[in-house]
C-alpha cells in the first residue's frame, strides 16, 4: 500500500467523538446514462462547493439531476468524469470499505421517504447505524435517545414507525441520520411528502440542528419558500450549476 493509501486510510477510519467538520466539493462533476448505444448526458460539469457548516440548497425541474447529484456527493454513484472531495479523500478512488466507513462517519442522508425499519421502534431504527460500527448496544441507545429529544421525541422512543405520524417519522429518520454526528447531511426533498405547515417545522428543525452542531447540508427542494434561510442556492438546469435568481 502506498503512503498515500495508508493516509487516506488513516483520515477515512479514524473515529471521533465529536463531529467533524467536512469541507465536502465536487469539480468537473459529469455522469452520463446509457441505454444502448444512447448517451444521455445529465451532468455536465458541475462545481460546487459547500463549507463546514454551511447550507446549500439546490433546485431545478424535475429530471434535471437533483438526485443524481446528491448520491455523487455522496459516494453511491460514481461520476463520469470530474470528482468528489470529502475530509480531502476523492470518493471514487477509495476502496468500497473506505468509501462505507466515510458515509457511516461523515456523510448522513435524508430521503423524501422516511425508510425506517418498520418492526423497529424510532430508539432502535436511530441506533442502527451507530450498531453497524459495532458500538455496544447500550451507547448507542443512549446517544440515539439524546438526538431523539433533540428532534422532539422524548414522548416516542418506543414507539414503531406505524404508530407515528408523518412529521413525526421524518423527525426519526432525521434523527437516525444525525445520531453518527456526520459532517454533512445530504438531503433529498425531505419535507416533499409533508403538509406545508409540517414541512416548515421540520425545515426549521434542520436548520436549528445545522446551527447547534455546526453540520453542513445540501438540500434539493421544489418547496421554494424554504429558500430564504439558505447560505446559497443553485438551480441545476441543462447540466450545470447557475445561482439562483427568486
Amino acid at each position: 500500500m502506498s503512503e498515500s493509501q495508508v493516509m487516506s486510510e488513516s483520515k477515512v477510519t479514524r473515529e471521533s467523538d465529536g463531529i467533524s467538520a467536512l469541507h465536502l466539493a465536487c469539480v468537473g462533476l459529469k455522469k452520463s446514462f446509457h441505454d444502448g448505444s444512447l448517451a444521455v448526458e445529465v451532468l455536465k460539469g458541475v462545481d460546487l462547493e459547500v463549507p463546514a457548516g454551511r447550507c446549500v440548497g439546490i433546485v431545478g425541474s424535475s429530471g434535471s439531476g437533483k438526485s443524481t447529484l446528491l448520491h455523487l456527493l455522496g459516494g453511491l454513484d460514481a461520476p463520469s468524469a470530474g470528482h468528489v472531495t470529502a475530509q480531502g479523500d476523492i470518493l471514487h478512488d477509495l476502496k468500497e470499505l473506505q468509501l462505507s466507513r466515510m458515509r457511516n462517519r461523515h456523510l448522513a442522508f435524508v430521503y423524501q421517504f422516511h425508510h425506517l425499519l418498520p418492526e423497529f421502534s424510532a430508539l432502535e431504527n436511530t441506533a442502527m447505524p451507530l450498531l453497524l460500527r459495532d458500538m455496544k448496544v447500550e451507547e448507542a441507545e443512549a446517544r440515539a435517545r439524546e438526538m431523539l429529544v433533540d428532534v422532539g421525541l422524548a414522548e416516542r422512543l418506543r414507539h414503531k414507525p406505524g404508530e407515528l405520524s408523518g412529521g413525526e417519522r421524518q423527525r426519526a429518520a432525521i434523527a437516525r441520520a444525525l445520531v453518527t454526528r456526520p459532517g454533512c447531511v445530504l438531503a433529498d426533498e425531505p419535507t416533499g411528502n409533508l403538509d406545508e405547515k409540517t414541512a416548515r417545522l421540520i425545515f426549521d428543525l434542520m436548520l436549528e440542528l445545522n446551527r447547534k452542531h455546526t453540520i453542513s447540508m445540501v438540500l434539493v427542494t421544489h418547496n421554494l419558500s424554504l429558500l430564504g434561510n439558505l447560505d446559497e442556492v443553485y438551480e441545476l438546469r441543462d447540466g450545470v450549476l447557475h445561482p439562483y435568481a427568486a
